[in-house]
């Protein structure tokens, strides 16, 4: 079986520290029990704590995409249903399936902003807005601001994937707007993409909607979650050491001619020039997001990897990029 460098999923290189790992298999060596209500306790107080949330109005998953759904599942009904395009699929997908009436609002080129103005003009009616911000796969701060869309009485949820990397978030105003929610996962910043520990903090307007929706999450998984919060700091190391690699990337990757969009994530949206681009690389033996359902064959996601994982992608577009120019001039 061939083997690929994987930056096409957006996960953490780096591997939680030791204590964490340990939580886990500590929890592996109970599984014949179910998690304790103790447990999930501790594990919303901490994230209560660390989100400045009131701990009430956080609600524990598997995974902030099954969150993501569910919302749209319960509120997109007798409502008209707005998601950025392109946006993180999940969103899509859900809506797609479950609304009874959909606006995509385009986010074009070059700067992939989220026209406002337009967004307000089309609270008219009853809505539930979804928005990802920072946006998937853009990496775009989409909203620096909730209360233009949430005081016309429109629902707003806020998907926080990558919070830990763009300081921007909107957990704490959550106790003050009832028709405001956000999602946010551990899968990213803290190294947890196997334990699928997602949590929504939803205003008081969706409580009663997801009352008992909490799982019994994996005792694997609760430990190993506890365990990271306790190590907030090996956390913002890593944060830190991906936006700094993350900014050679895109000067390395300009330097080769490639388009490289401002990416406030653990990724970066490219424009390469290259037909097919994903479908190339991944003969090259790297695996990057293909966007050609959502803008064209020649944009990539790049999630950043090790410094080797990046290097040996960079030199595999260059390549790339090379062989297609002779190309196209014979």
């Amino acid at each position: 079986m061939k083997k690929y460098i994987k930056l096409n999923m957006n996960e953490m290189p780096y591997p939680p520290p030791i204590e964490v790992i340990n939580s886990a298999k500590k929890g592996l060596s109970n599984l014949n029990r179910y998690t304790s209500q103790e447990s999930l306790e501790m594990l919303k107080n901490m994230l209560s704590d660390y989100s400045k949330a009131p701990k009430e109005h956080i609600i524990l998953s598997s995974g902030s995409d099954l969150l993501i759904r569910e919302m749209i599942h319960l509120f997109s009904k007798r409502r008209k249903t707005i998601v950025a395009d392109p946006t993180f699929f999940p969103i899509t997908q859900a809506a797609k399936q479950f609304a009874s009436k959909l606006l995509k609002i385009r986010l074009s080129e070059p700067s992939f902003d989220l026209p406002i103005s337009y967004l307000i003009d089309e609270l008219s009616e009853q809505s539930l807005v979804v928005i990802d911000s920072p946006n998937n796969p853009t990496g775009k701060i989409l909203l620096d601001r909730v209360e233009d869309i949430v005081e016309t009485g429109a629902y707003l949820l806020i998907d926080e994937a990558y919070y830990e990397f763009s300081g921007i978030g909107f957990a704490e105003l959550v106790k003050d707007h009832p028709n405001l929610a956000v999602t946010r996962t551990m899968d990213k910043a803290f190294s947890l993409a196997g334990a699928r520990i997602g949590y929504l903090i939803a205003g008081k307007t969706f409580l009663n909607d997801f009352s008992g929706f909490d799982t019994f999450l994996p005792l694997p998984s609760v430990y190993a979650a506890i365990e990271a919060l306790k190590n907030i700091d090996y956390m913002k190391k890593n944060v830190n050491k991906i936006i700094d690699e993350r900014k050679r990337v895109e000067r390395e990757a300009a330097r080769i001619g490639v388009k490289v969009y401002p990416s406030n994530t653990n990724f970066l949206l490219m424009k390469t020039g290259v037909l097919e681009v994903a479908r190339e690389l991944k003969k090259a033996g790297v695996l990057v997001f293909d966007l050609s359902n959502q803008l064209s064959s020649e944009f990539i996601r790049v999630s950043i990897g090790t410094k080797d994982e990046n290097n040996f992608f960079l030199f595999s577009l260059g390549k790339l990029i090379k062989t297609y120019n002779q190309n196209s001039f014979k």
